[in-house]
C-alpha cells in the first residue's frame, strides 16, 4: 500500500506543488492582504478597516450598480435570445444546421480584446458604422461611448452579441437530449407545440437553462475586458465594475490591500448570487 501511495504521489505530486504555489498560496496570501495596509514598505494590520472603508466608498458602491443594472438586462436578455436561437438551430426544416451554429458560436471563440476593439471602431461617433446607418435612417448620431446611457447600452450590447452564440449552443445540446418519445407522448395526450414546449421541454431544460445564468451571473460579476477597452470606465464611471475597479486600485494606486478586500467582496457576492439563482431556479419537480 505505501508503494502505491508513494506511486500515485509521483504522478499527482507535480500537479499539486503547482496548485499548492500558484492557485492556493496566492489564495491565502490575498486574502491576510485583505487585512493589511502599507505605507512606506512596512505592512500593518488593520483587521476590517478595509471592509469598512468599501462600505463607505461611493466609488465600489457605484460600480456594484453598474454591474447590477448590467446583471438585469443583459441576462436575462442574453438567455432569452439564445434559448430562441437554440429552438430555432434544433428545428429538422433548417438547412446548413452545422454551419449555422459554427456561425453563431463564432464570437465565443473571438479574443475579449479583439471583439472590444471592433465594437470600439463599430461605435465611433463620427464615421462608426453604426452612426452611418443611423444617419442613413435620417436619425441623428448617437454618442455611444461617451454618454453615460449610451455607453451603459453599449456594453450590453457587446456582451450580448459575444455570449448568445455560446449558450444557445449549451442549450441546443440540452434540447438535443430531449428523447422524441416525450414529444410523441405530448402529442398523443392531444398538448399543442406552446404547451409541449412548456409543459415538457422547458422543464426538462431546467439544468441547462440554470447552468447558463449562472456562468452568465459569474462572468458579469467578473466584468473587466470589455468595459476596460471600450470606456476605461466611464464616462462618468458609468460603466465601472468592481473588477476594473480592483485594477485601477491596485495597479494604478497600489493600493493592494484594499484591492484585496474588493476581490474578496467581489468573490463572496459571486457565491452568494450563485447559490440564491440555484436554490431559486433549481428545484426540480419531484
Amino acid at each position: 500500500m505505501a508503494r502505491r501511495t508513494a506511486r500515485a504521489w509521483v504522478f499527482a505530486g507535480p500537479a499539486a506543488a503547482l496548485l499548492t504555489a500558484f492557485f492556493a498560496y496566492p489564495l491565502v496570501a490575498s486574502l491576510y492582504q485583505s487585512f493589511t495596509t502599507q505605507a512606506d514598505g512596512v505592512t500593518s494590520w488593520v483587521g476590517l478597516a478595509q471592509y469598512r472603508r468599501l462600505a463607505g466608498d461611493p466609488a465600489f458602491l457605484r460600480s456594484l450598480t453598474n454591474t447590477a443594472l448590467v446583471l438585469a438586462v443583459q441576462v436575462p436578455v442574453m438567455t432569452g435570445l439564445a434559448l430562441a436561437l437554440a429552438f430555432l438551430l434544433n428545428q429538422s426544416w433548417l438547412r446548413f444546421r452545422g454551419t449555422w451554429r459554427a456561425v453563431y458560436f463564432l464570437p465565443a471563440v473571438t479574443t475579449l480584446v479583439a471583439y472590444a476593439v471592433v465594437f470600439q471602431v463599430l461605435l465611433k461617433t463620427d464615421g462608426g458604422l453604426a452612426n452611418q446607418a443611423l444617419g442613413a435612417l435620417g436619425l441623428h448620431p448617437v454618442d455611444w461611448l461617451n454618454d453615460p446611457v449610451w455607453a451603459r447600452v453599449a456594453l450590453i450590447a457587446s456582451i450580448t452579441w459575444r455570449w448568445t452564440g455560446y449558450n444557445s449552443v449549451i442549450l441546443l445540446a440540452g434540447l438535443q437530449a430531449i428523447s422524441r418519445e416525450q414529444y410523441e407522448a405530448a402529442a398523443v395526450d392531444g398538448a399543442g407545440a406552446v404547451r409541449t414546449h412548456l409543459s415538457v421541454v422547458l422543464p426538462q431544460l431546467r439544468p441547462v437553462l440554470l447552468f447558463c445564468v449562472i456562468t452568465s451571473t459569474i462572468g458579469t460579476l467578473q466584468l473587466f475586458d470589455e468595459n476596460y477597452t471600450l470606456t476605461r470606465g466611464g464616462p462618468a464611471d458609468a460603466t465601472l465594475t468592481p473588477v476594473l475597479y480592483l485594477y485601477k486600485v491596485g495597479f494604478q494606486q497600489s493600493d493592494f490591500g484594499y484591492a484585496a478586500a474588493i476581490a474578496w467582496v467581489v468573490v463572496a457576492l459571486t457565491g452568494l448570487i450563485s447559490l440564491a439563482q440555484f436554490r431559486l431556479f433549481g428545484r426540480g419537480r419531484s
